[in-house]
């Protein structure tokens, strides 16, 4: 029945659309999508992911996912970061699942996400 993931949205607060491009657009060189016009209204941003996307979702009350995220495919994780450190990005190596390069960092809002080659 299921054949694929289409997008993983995760929330942040109103007014997020400006960091939302700057830190994914901008450091992580998503390209952004145009959201349909009727769902524009509701605020927040869509970024190409590979084949999937990513959704930045505007959410009453926002509190920051600590433990639920999404897990971000890379090339190169020199290059990620590289990118990380020029814009004094914090990120955490984690080695806790061998055979895996991956890394954790916070967007903006702190929710954590999971970036891995």
């Amino acid at each position: 029945m299921i054949v694929g993931i289409d997008h993983v949205q995760i929330a942040a607060p109103a007014g997020c659309e400006a960091r939302a491009r700057w830190f994914f657009g901008e450091v992580l060189r998503m390209e952004e999508l145009e959201k349909p016009p009727a769902l524009k209204r509701r605020g927040g941003c869509w970024f190409r992911c590979g084949a999937q996307q990513l959704h930045v979702g505007v959410e009453e009350n926002f509190h920051p996912a600590q433990k639920a995220h999404p897990a971000l495919k890379v090339k190169s994780m020199v290059v990620l970061k590289t990118a990380l450190n020029s814009y004094k990005i914090p990120f955490r190596e984690d080695t806790a699942n061998p055979g895996a390069k991956r890394i954790f960092v916070e967007d903006p809002w702190g929710n954590r996400l999971e970036l891995t080659e």
